[in-house]
This record gives C-alpha cells, structure tokens and sequence, in this order.
C-alpha cells in the first residue's frame, strides 16, 4: 500500500514523504553499480509450498479475524455479479486442513449475504453466519484436509478502516452508484466477498472466475487464465494472502504490454475515464525491470495494473489495484507504481505472519521508492534521510515505534518512514552489492511464505555473516530515532 500523507501528519512527515513523491528520476542509480543480469523467465522457480500449505498463527493486532486452528490450501471462486440489483452470487470451493481438532469449521464471511447450499467432502452440512464469521457444524481431526462448498448471495457491503491515513476509505467490495465492483482490503476485507481464513499468515492458490455483464469485464488477481463469453478466469499458483486478493468488474479496456525477459503485463483502465492514464501505466516494464536489475526476477508468471475509482493504491498480487486519483499526478504515479511493484517482491512473495510486522512490507516498499527517486541524483540520499530522520523522530512521538502498530492506526507513516531508515542503515553498512544481494536472497528463498521478525533477523545473519539484531531492535522498537 502507497502512503498519502495527510497535512495532520507535520511538517517533518511532510517533508520526506514529499522527497519520496515528488522528487525526479533518471539514469542508472548511484548506489547500485553493480547488479546481476536478470534471469531467463523460463528459470523463476517458486521457493514456497506450491500446494497452498501454510502454517496459521492468531494476529496479534487483529484478533476478530482469522481461524489459526485452520489451513486453507486452495479457494475456488466462481461469482456472477448482477449490476443490476446489485446482487453477487457465488460458489465458494474451499479446500482446508486442521491445523489442530477443530468441533465447527469457523471462517471470516460477510453477514450482508444470505447462505445457499453447503456440504462438506460432498455430504450436506449445517452451517450459520454468526456475526462476521461463517460457521458449519462439521468436526475435523487433527490433520484431516476436507473440501468445503459454499453458496451464497447477496449485495456486498464494506467495513471501516482502522486507521487515520488520509486515503481512508471502506475496506471490501465496494459498489459503485453505476453499479461496477472494486476492492482493496487490507489488513482484513476479503470476507466481504468469500469465505476466508482473512489473515496475513494463511496463504493459499487460487482459481477465480467471474461472470459479468454483457461487455463488462471482470478482473482479479493472479494470472489470466482465459474467457469465455462473459466469464473471465484467474488462477494463482504461488500462494496469495486474503488481503492481497483483488476483484473489480465494470466497462475496462485492456492492453497487454511486455515486461523483463518477455513477461506479460496487462493494464486495465476505464473505458472513457483513463485514457490519459495509459501512458503512465505503459512505464511499468520499465519500472519491472529496474526492480528486476537489484532484487532479481519478478517472482510471478504475470503482471498487471487495475485502475479503480480509489485515492489510494494496494499491492494486489499480480494485478497491482491503483485509484485514478492517485494517476491523475504524473511524477507521484511513477513513485507509486514502483512503490506497489516493489512490493511483490517485499509484502506479496513474502509477508508478515501477522500485522505486527507490517514493517517487513512497508519498509522495503518505501526504501525501494527512495532509491528509485535517487536515479541520477548522487546527493539524493543525503536528503531524505535528513528528512526522514526528521519525521521518524515526530512519528515515533506520536505513533510509537513501527514494530509495535497499534489497532486504531493501520499502516500510518511510522510503519513506512522508520523501517525504511533502518534499512537505510543496514545499506550503507553492507555496500551495494551485499545489500542487494540480502533483499535477492530474502525474497526468492522465501516466496510463498508469511514470516516474523525474527525470521528476518536470522536471515540477515545468516546471509551476512554478521549479527545485525541489536541495529534491526533499536529501530522498530525504540521510542526515539536511534542514533
């Protein structure tokens, strides 16, 4: 997710959110002079569980959602969305382990729809919406993987954001006053629109496929995987956390351009409304490949971007959700785009295990904006981080350190500016080549994983050789800006 900074932010968050936004890009980046040559598409290999196996844990921050007793390895989703009377109908094939016995089989669902039909392992079963979750009276060993189908209807209705940020707005499917779909959901808002264990550690494959209107279009994330008449398929073969799920139907034009080593990337725009968008949207192999050069191949077999009627943009996986608004500022889209790309590498192939280390996202995603922004400007670094020191040091004030999020305030400026600095720090002590070769290894080791703090501190030792804990602490847990 890009971060819009609102003026109640200050001055000092103002100024490095500004450096990171506004300032210009060119040439080759100073401070990676010698990187690898990308890899042959043909050589990605996926270094996590391909069969959607994760190893669920209770989210701290955000207890009321997600079932840790439960493993999701795999959702089925076929959907019909009537804009009509703004009706969704779906058919939810959920296929699930216990991770522990388990007496009801209990996921995170919408109470805006009404229940059809539910059997389990093809057998009818009994099962209610309680309050936000979906319950179905059906015990499962310890172990025992069963195949879950749910039918449901209903016009889709969103929840509140827990958090201040000036692009605040409802997390879920969001329906317009035309009648079109869109979503973004993070930290929680899949279960707006299916059954899901909606947390960051449950990772699982999927297949989506949407029926619309005749000459809408529908698109989600993953990679297409084909239409027929008015149904558009998506399947996803590395494993997707809920909050990274996308979803938008409505009047879309689409262009397929070509990325690094010939990967596909396809941008979808309103027909009518995003015209002037597509330029800007046309720079994402660019933007693929300069990412490509310092933290090694992109980790999925497609790209893409969907413009939706949002201020704000989501690192959906595979099909970056990006708002018009956020477009309609030339030199903030570049910084955003890249932002959200850079994040399939830092947050989509690898995320936290839970909210409390949404640092590990955001971190990366905004160090990597940085260096991008530095391009042909050798003095640029200098800059933010004086500026950055600047706003960690009110931000720490008034939001606490980034390694303790509070509920109330997802995802603000202290989950971005203060890891990004730490980063900043293990940079310039590791030199360009060890450095990047850190984030390389980081990513392509683990994708398909949700992991923790100190998963990540491990691995900076192990990969550098050096024990780095004390610096990686001081920076997401001190009150003040260390030194």
């Amino acid at each position: 997710m890009h971060l819009r900074v609102p003026a109640r932010f200050g001055k000092a968050a103002a100024v490095v959110t500004a450096a990171v936004v506004l300032a210009g890009c060119t040439g080759a980046t100073p401070v990676a002079r010698r990187l690898d040559p990308p890899l042959p598409l043909s050589t990605v290999q996926d270094a996590g569980n391909r069969d959607g196996t994760s190893a669920p844990v209770a989210d701290p921050i955000y207890p009321a959602y997600g079932n840790p007793a439960l493993d999701v390895l795999h959702y089925g989703l076929a959907l019909t969305w009537s804009a009509q009377d703004r009706k969704l109908t779906g058919t939810a094939t959920i296929r699930l382990r216990a991770v522990s016995a388990v007496q009801q089989v209990r996921l995170d669902f919408s109470p805006a729809y009404t229940l059809g039909d539910i059997s389990v392992d093809g057998t009818r079963a009994a099962g209610r919406l309680d309050g936000g979750d979906l319950v179905v009276d059906r015990a499962l060993p310890a172990g025992a993987v069963a195949t879950l189908v749910v039918g449901y209807q209903g016009t889709p209705a969103t929840v509140p954001m827990p958090s201040h940020r000036g692009d605040v707005e409802p997390l879920g499917l969001t329906v317009t006053a035309g009648g079109e779909l869109w979503t973004m959901q993070e930290p929680y808002g899949a279960s707006t629109w299916y059954p899901s264990n909606d947390q960051p550690s449950d990772k699982a494959l999927y297949d989506i496929a949407v029926t619309v209107p005749d000459g809408w279009a529908g698109v989600a994330s993953g990679t297409p995987d084909g239409v027929d008449g008015d149904t558009y398929r998506y399947k996803a073969t590395t494993p997707v956390a809920s909050y990274l799920t996308t979803l938008a139907v409505g009047r879309y034009t689409r262009t397929e351009v070509q990325g690094p080593r010939g990967l596909p990337v396809v941008l979808w725009t309103r027909t009518g409304v995003d015209d002037q968008h597509l330029e800007a949207l046309r720079r994402a192999p660019e933007y693929l490949s300069w990412l490509e050069r310092r933290f090694g191949p992109y980790p999925f077999p497609s790209a893409g971007v969907v413009v939706v009627p949002s201020r704000s943009a989501m690192e959906t996986q595979q099909m970056v959700t990006i708002g018009g608004d956020v477009l309609s500022d030339d030199n903030a889209a570049a910084g955003v785009l890249l932002h959200e790309f850079a994040h399939q590498w830092f947050g989509d192939a690898v995320g936290p295990a839970t909210w409390q280390d949404v640092w590990l996202n955001e971190g990366w995603a905004t160090y990597t904006e940085a260096l991008f922004r530095a391009d042909g400007d050798p003095a640029y670094m200098d800059r933010w981080e004086r500026s950055a020191r600047a706003a960690d040091a009110d931000l720490r004030k008034r939001l606490g350190p980034p390694g303790h999020p509070t509920p109330d305030a997802f995802a603000e400026s202290n989950v971005y500016v203060c890891p990004a600095l730490m980063l900043h720090q293990l940079h310039k002590d590791l030199g360009d080549a060890r450095f990047f070769a850190l984030g390389r290894a980081w990513s392509a080791a683990h994708t398909g994983t949700a992991l923790d703090r100190a998963a990540f501190v491990a691995f900076v030792k192990a990969q550098t050789g050096h024990d780095y804990s004390a610096l990686i602490n001081a920076w997401l847990d001190s009150p003040t800006t260390p030194a």
